[in-house]
């Protein structure tokens, strides 16, 4: 296959790039180095795939050092012209879609971005798949997405009715775009429901980063509700490996799929959504023990209440992804812990 992986300087995205190296595909990775983070940390990811340099010309293929059958392209796919062309000119059979805004918190203040780069963007995404016979689509949901539900553990077969923040809503958007595209013009989709994603390379304005870099300073950390919040901690390396073996999944229309009962997760159209998580939530206070059992240094800790745009707990129910897949996220907190800390201390060689 030909391979589009988009957001591929990103945190999954890279390391979704580095799974599908190990198979036969000739792979497209495309980013516009945005500046939510520091840039020089997704610089450093391609680093390791064979893609140096910062001065990367926009819209001119770079060839990796290392693998023969990937190419970088610095692009901005919220340029619908150059989305056109970056699909004409390269014949994908399967778009796997990791690009996008990220970040819970930030959403409460910076909206438009969110609509520019996850619903613009998906828009601009699902028409080049329309217009160029993709084979398989398979884009980036959130856990987010369960917002106020209190049913645990999540099923894909429950409601997303009550999203509590705009990163989560725009992430619901797109689900209900990718339906609308795989009824009306047969497109195959796969969404996946990433839940609560760590691991060496994670972006620094997440909390092992941010939990990490305080204990190892001597900086005071900020616990939210007091650490009593549940997270469905899922490694890296399983995210990566879900995605790449759902790639070769294709979703062909659920023969038992009843519109008076209307399972969300699948439907009369090639469309289904999964969620990938570990299964195995941890309390907050007990996922800060761990770094500093990890560290081997106790944290400084100012408890606070609930921000806006948190919810209790993700809690995943990934059986169904492990049915289509034959595999299932299994990295446990110590050990996914244990791999980021060591990976932080070299990298920023600490």
């Amino acid at each position: 296959m030909k391979i589009l992986v988009t957001g591929a300087a990103g945190f999954i995205g890279a390391a979704v790039l580095n799974r599908l190296l190990k198979e036969r595909h000739d792979i497209v990775g495309i980013d516009n180095f945005s500046n939510y983070y520091d840039p020089s940390m997704k610089f450093a990811r391609l680093d390791l795939l064979g893609i140096s340099g910062r001065d990367i010309p926009s819209e001119i293929p770079v060839a990796s050092s290392m693998y023969p059958r990937l190419k970088f392209i610095k692009t901005d796919l919220k340029d619908s012209e150059a989305t056109d062309r970056l699909f004409e000119e390269n014949g994908f059979d399967t778009v796997i879609h990791l690009a996008g805004q990220p970040g819970v918190r930030y959403s409460i203040s910076n909206p438009r971005s969110y609509i520019s780069n996850n619903i613009d963007v998906f828009v601009n995404i699902l028409e080049g798949c329309r217009n160029h016979g993709i084979k398989h689509l398979v884009f980036a949901s959130s856990s987010s997405v369960y917002g106020l539900n209190a049913n645990v553990p999540f099923s894909e077969s429950d409601g997303i009715a009550h999203p509590v923040s705009l990163y989560a809503a725009t992430k619901k958007s797109n689900e209900l775009m990718a339906h609308v595209y795989s009824h009306l013009y047969n497109l195959p989709v796969t969404g996946l429901r990433f839940f609560t994603v760590y691991g060496p390379w994670g972006r620094p304005d997440m909390s092992p980063h941010l939990f990490i870099d305080a204990i190892l300073h001597d900086r005071p950390i900020n616990v939210f509700n007091n650490g009593d919040m549940l997270r469905d901690f899922t490694y890296i390396d399983d995210i990566a490996e879900s995605v790449a073996r759902i790639a070769d999944i294709i979703p062909h229309p659920d023969a038992e799929w009843d519109a008076r009962t209307a399972n969300p997760s699948s439907s009369c159209a090639p469309y289904r959504i999964y969620n990938v998580g570990c299964q195995h939530p941890v309390r907050l206070i007990d996922y800060i023990s761990c770094i500093e059992s990890a560290i081997g240094k106790e944290a400084k800790k100012i408890f606070l209440p609930m921000q806006p745009g948190d919810v209790y707990q993700t809690n995943s129910d990934s059986s169904s992804l492990a049915a289509a897949i034959g595999y299932s996220p299994s990295t446990t907190i110590e050990e996914g812990i244990r791999k980021t800390v060591e990976w932080f201390k070299s990298y920023y060689k600490i």
